[in-house]
């Protein structure tokens, strides 16, 4: 369990920022779709902010891809900004970067 991450929330105009911090791991993966879907599914966009990873686990990021799909209707709105966005993305048709 990756004990250094964190997940900050921050309201913007076009939507929500989530900022991501630390390390990656299946927990974080588990906190971030957490993160998500508490958030309004009205809101127009959902951007996740990738500068502050540090290590990122293929495992966490297995995680994160296999969950995706409970939150289809927010994962059209999902972009990821940073650094790391296409590491976090990888590919998936559904995420934007």
């Amino acid at each position: 369990m990756a004990s250094n991450f964190e997940v900050s929330v921050e309201k913007k105009s076009e939507g929500f920022g989530l900022k991501l911090v630390g390390d990656f791991d299946a927990t974080s993966a588990y906190e971030l779709i957490y993160a998500i879907k508490k958030l309004p599914e009205d809101i127009l966009k959902i951007f996740i902010h990738t500068d502050d990873l540090k290590e990122i686990s293929p495992f966490g990021l297995a995680v994160f891809h296999r969950n995706m799909s409970p939150l289809d209707r927010q994962s059209r709105k999902i972009v990821f900004t940073g650094n790391r966005a296409d590491h976090i993305s990888q590919g998936d048709p559904r995420l934007t970067f």
